[in-house]
């Protein structure tokens, strides 16, 4: 492309934020993280003209972190549901790690929710970690709130994995689940039918909590494993 975007990612690179990022996602190479924060990612994002936005988009698989965030923010930016769904799913094969999953949040699927729900039942039974992390993550997103059916919590507990970064995202859903929807949620903690880890560890997010109260907090205590 015209553009040479990892040329203008370098220009906005910080050895500090480069250090800091490869820390915190251990399961991807060093060398792959250039080091840019992800406001100044989003700023770089909003400059694409629309036939940039898909020559970049054609240019997967990507090498750096930082230009899996910029094709996130892009995605994030498509206002058509129909051409956001593709570019989503044509990108959910190549995220490799928390990061990159968790920094796609397109902004037209809230507007879209009975069809994004489609793809989310389909997602949760991909064979990638990743795509059913994404899943989970737009489950916790879009519904737990007034569109919420204790059915989704079902969803997220048949899951079986021993992926850290899988279960990590079903212990944060459902500590968000007791946050929002907790007389739904608890019977699911109190049966003790999740994992040892994801129990003890929604127990533990939803303890550090500022939206669960200190009466939930004490209950909670007794379920953990």
């Amino acid at each position: 492309m015209k553009r040479d975007i990892v040329k203008e990612l370098y220009d906005l690179r910080e050895e500090s934020v480069a250090e800091f990022s490869a820390a915190l996602i251990p399961n991807i190479d060093a060398e792959r993280v250039i080091g840019v924060r992800l406001p100044k990612i989003r700023a770089l994002a909003k400059t694409f003209s629309p036939e940039e936005r898909n020559e970049f988009f054609a240019s997967l698989p990507h090498k750096f972190l930082e230009e899996d965030h910029l094709h996130s923010f892009l995605i994030a930016g498509i206002k058509s549901f129909d051409e956001c769904i593709a570019e989503t799913e044509r990108f959910l094969p190549y995220i490799d790690n928390w990061a990159s999953c968790d920094s796609l949040r397109p902004a037209c699927f809230k507007k879209h929710r009975e069809e994004l729900l489609e793809h989310i039942k389909k997602w949760l039974k991909s064979e990638r970690i990743y795509t059913k992390r994404f899943a989970i993550g737009m489950l916790m997103c879009h519904f737990l709130d007034e569109d919420f059916k204790p059915e989704y919590l079902e969803w997220v507990a048949r899951l079986e994995s021993e992926e850290y970064y899988l279960n990590m995202m079903c212990a944060w859903f459902f500590a968000t689940a007791l946050a929002k929807q907790y007389e739904s949620t608890l019977p699911l903690i109190e049966s003790k039918k999740l994992d040892k880890f994801t129990q003890n560890k929604t127990i533990q997010k939803a303890r550090e909590s500022f939206r669960v109260s200190d009466e939930h907090k004490e209950h909670l205590k007794k379920f953990k494993i």
